[in-house]
């Protein structure tokens, strides 16, 4: 080699000297920079982590502090439920006593009644013995008409046979006078006569039989006459006997009728006692069995009233506690589910964390020995590391803010719930999510 080639080899190589030199300054200057990049990550890690771990502490203090307000709220509930209890045997109690008033009233009430029944009984043995005596007294007047109307009928058979029997002798003694009179006329007449007969013998002997057979006629006459009137007479007296009989006959027929009455008259009598003592109670057990159906429908109504009240008051305490058992279920899940989150995604982040720096701490130590080019990739990926870390962080804090959001959500459904059960919130045991995360008491 000559020396021309010498001296250029020997400026060739001072140029790469130089630029090998430049170069390790870069190379020197990104190192710095890369490890005090990586200093800052690392505190930022570790502030991370100390956070984290305030979070965790937080977290257990809320928890613990959950717990508390739960075991409050529990004794409260409970408090609740005794006020509850007192209350219902409270109603129980003015029912047993509201209770025996109504039967004391009712009591009351059938002893007046039973009064009552006793005052109208003896009015009505009063009025049994007035009818039997006005009875007796119809019965006495009835015989006494019924005497007099014998007696009437009696003395007018007696007047009319009496009347009979003197028509008949006056008739008998008129028509003897007058047939005796006649005969009388008819002598005086004959013996008037007997001279003049006897002149005309033949004539007079003819003209006393014409007129002995015109007076025997007319005898015979009056005689049939006097018969016929006989006969009339006798027909009148059977039809004056018929009658009587008939009357008899009927006069029998309405005493065996009164008879039939007085028999009947006791058993319609005690019909009618009976009717009208089983109408009185039959109108008694009306008016009393409408005064206890009306006594039976108040009591079934206020008992209707007190169990729909002791329902509703029952369902709501059913409602409140199904709604918080579930609220605090649900709280402790979404608590639990985000600690198991968490966890997950801090061991996922520590053990990229971990990975990272091993390829960091790889990459930098293959530095000083790589192309620059190796170096600008290694400041590409710390770039996209820490890009990724931020996005992580930005995701999380996203996380928090959602369930913060929930959890401020519930808590105010809750609150809503328990204004409109007017329970009072002047011991409200939940806090808010900013208040739990900054450290603060609900009271505050």
């Amino acid at each position: 080699m000559s020396k021309d080639q010498l001296e250029e080899h020997i400026v060739r190589l001072r140029e790469e000297l130089d630029r090998e030199r430049e170069e390790r300054s870069y190379f020197q200057l990104e190192r710095d920079k890369i490890q005090a990049f990586w200093e800052i990550c690392k505190r930022n890690l570790e502030e991370t982590r100390t956070e984290l771990r305030d979070r965790q502490k937080d977290r257990q203090e809320a928890e613990e502090r959950h717990r508390v307000e739960i075991t409050v709220y529990k004794q409260k509930l409970k408090h609740f439920l005794s006020e509850q209890h007192n209350a219902v045997s409270e109603l129980k109690v003015d029912s047993v006593a509201s209770t025996s008033l109504v039967q004391n009233q009712n009591t009351r009430s059938e002893l007046g009644l039973q009064r009552t029944v006793q005052g109208l009984e003896a009015d009505l043995r009063e009025k049994r013995l007035q009818n039997e005596a006005c009875i007796k007294e119809l019965k006495l007047k009835q015989q006494v008409e019924l005497m007099e109307l014998t007696n009437d009928y009696d003395s007018r058979l007696r007047e009319i046979e009496v009347k009979y029997h003197q028509m008949m002798e006056a008739k008998v003694e008129a028509e003897g006078k007058r047939r005796r009179a006649e005969v009388i006329e008819l002598e005086d007449v004959m013996k008037s006569r007997v001279a003049a007969l006897m002149e005309d013998h033949d004539r007079a002997l003819r003209g006393a039989e014409e007129y002995y057979s015109a007076v025997q006629t007319k005898l015979l006459t009056e005689q049939s006459a006097l018969k016929e009137e006989v006969v009339r007479l006798q027909q009148q007296q059977a039809q004056t006997d018929r009658d009587l009989l008939a009357a008899e006959q009927e006069n029998q027929r309405l005493r065996e009728c009164l008879q039939e009455a007085e028999q009947k008259l006791p058993e319609l009598q005690r019909r009618l006692d009976d009717h009208e003592q089983a109408k009185a109670q039959a109108a008694t057990n009306r008016a009393q069995l409408k005064v206890t159906e009306r006594e039976l429908r108040d009591l079934s109504v206020e008992h209707e009233l007190l169990l729909q009240a002791f329902q509703k008051v029952q369902r709501e305490r059913d409602e409140l506690l199904r709604e918080q058992t579930a609220a605090i279920l649900a709280v402790q899940q979404k608590s639990g589910m985000k600690e198991l989150l968490l966890e997950k995604k801090l061991a996922a982040l520590t053990e990229t964390l971990e990975r990272k720096e091993a390829q960091l701490c790889a990459a930098l130590s293959a530095s000083a020995v790589v192309h620059p080019t190796t170096s600008s990739s290694a400041t590409n990926r710390l770039q996209e590391i820490l890009d990724s870390k931020q996005a992580t962080i930005s995701t999380l804090q996203q996380d928090l803010v959602r369930e913060c959001q929930e959890y401020d959500t519930l808590l105010h459904a809750c609150t809503e719930r328990l204004k409109e059960l007017n329970v009072p919130q002047h011991n409200f045991p939940f806090m808010s999510a900013e208040q739990i995360l900054n450290g603060l008491d609900p009271k505050n």
